[in-house]
Order: structure tokens, then sequence, then C-alpha cells
């Protein structure tokens, strides 16, 4: 008698289990890939593109100085004294000191630029991906890293949720797009 009651405790314990797990639905997306279909992203790219392009004139006109400077200090060297000589090789070791936290500056710049320009695209990716979680009753979404291995390691290949989220924003995508789950 205690055997029966016993598994029968156990049975309705499991399917409680069983009941809960019937409520979770799992979505699987790529947010690069919705992003690179984004519309706003071809205006971004070029912006960027530009950005980075002045970046490196400014490089570049800065290095070009530094070296006119250390080309002509070469030639007057031997008729330098030795004061006037070492002060031209404090100059120039400013001058190049001052080339390398440019360029440094210029990657930070690059960065904050590049992150500035996506946050709105990002934002509105975002929020349609809640947005259609909530209104297809999703109770966890994922994203699939690029470069690294997915976070589940089974999901349906029917999962239409990277579709759902680019229909929400208006987004087309291409008829090749890439096999994957979520990405149907």
């Amino acid at each position: 008698m205690k055997a029966r009651i016993f598994l029968s405790a156990i049975a309705l314990f499991c399917f409680g289990f069983v009941a809960n797990a019937q409520d979770v639905k799992i979505g699987y997306t790529n947010v690069e890939y919705i992003m690179s279909l984004m519309p706003e992203m071809e205006q971004i790219d070029a912006d960027i593109k530009d950005y980075s392009n002045q970046l490196g004139q400014q490089i570049q006109t800065k290095g070009a100085d530094f070296q006119q400077k250390a080309a002509a200090f070469q030639q007057a060297a031997p008729n330098m004294t030795d004061d006037a000589r070492n002060a031209k090789q404090q100059e120039l070791q400013g001058l190049q000191a001052e080339i390398q936290k440019f360029e440094q500056d210029a990657q930070s710049s690059y960065q904050r630029k590049l992150q500035e320009l996506l946050e709105p695209v990002q934002t509105k990716v975002y929020n349609a991906i809640n947005s259609v979680a909530a209104e297809n009753n999703y109770s966890h979404i994922l994203s699939e890293a690029a470069g690294q291995a997915p976070v589940l390691l089974y999901t349906k290949d029917n999962d239409p949720f990277t579709d759902l989220v680019l229909a929400k924003l208006g987004v087309e995508a291409p008829a090749a797009a890439p096999a994957g789950p979520g990405a149907n």
C-alpha cells in the first residue's frame, strides 16, 4: 500500500514537471543576420567608412609631416650643434609620441562612432524581438553569436523566429538565407 502511494506521488510529481515544461517556448535567432538585412545598415556602412577615411587621412598627414621633418633633420644633423641636434631629436620623439597617441585616440573614436551609429538599429531590432516573443508566447529567446558555438544543442529547424522579426521590421529576407536554426 505504501509503495502504491509512493509511486502515485512520484507520478504526480513527474506529471507536474511535464505540465510546466509545456509552458516553455524557446526561440533562436541571429541578431547579426537581422541587423545585416536592415536598410539602415547601408547608410551606416557608408558613414563609418567615410569617418574611417577621415581618420586615416589625418594619420597619413601627421605621418608625412613627421617623415618630412625627420628627413630634414637627417640632412641638417651633421651641421648642427649638439644642443640643437638633441633639441630636434626630442622634438621628433614628441611628434612620434603624438602620432601614436592620435592613432590610439582615432581607434577609440572609431569605436564610439560605430556604436553611436548602430545603437538606433540595435534598439529597433531588440524591440522587434521582444514584441515578436510576446506576441508568439515565447518564454526564452537565444541569440547565435558569430564565431561561437550556438547556445542550444538542439532546436527545431522549423523555428521561424528570425523570419517573424524580419517581417515585424518590414525587412524581406533574401531567397538564399543562411541555413540554420532560427534562420528558416
